[in-house]
């Protein structure tokens, strides 16, 4: 159901609907990394970082889901002064973004090849049409 505020949103656009929903997803990406990076955590705690992150995420509209993966080889406790601050290297993101029958799957993973975090759009569908990029 499309509401008014809906409506008025959409008017600000001026782009095609597969470009507003990958803009979309490119500001959840921006969100998991700029707002979390830099989270302290255990591996006592990197469950419940990754589960926060998920529900933050999840509750910006349009998320179909979101699924955040923390890389397990750091974050050792071995007192309260051992932690680890969550980098962009350790981060494993699917989110999936739908407005009007178009969703779209971004990941971000680090690249070994190219040494970055790469935040990217995997697939587009456009009523049951995968377009896989």
């Amino acid at each position: 159901m499309v509401t008014e505020r809906e409506s008025q949103a959409s008017s600000r656009f001026s782009c095609s609907l597969s470009e507003r929903v990958s803009f979309e997803a490119g500001i959840k990406m921006a969100t998991i990394y700029h707002q979390f990076v830099g989270t302290p955590f255990c591996k006592a705690n990197v469950e419940d970082l990754e589960r926060t992150i998920e529900k933050c995420i999840g509750t910006q509209p349009y998320v179909v889901s979101a699924k955040v993966g923390i890389r397990r080889d750091c974050g050792d406790k071995a007192d309260q002064y051992s932690y680890t601050s969550l980098t962009g290297d350790m981060i494993d993101a699917v989110v999936k973004i739908c407005i009007d029958g178009t969703t779209v799957t971004a990941e971000m993973r680090f690249d070994d090849e190219l040494n970055y975090p790469l935040m990217f759009i995997s697939s587009v569908e456009t009523d049951r049409t995968v377009l896989s990029i």
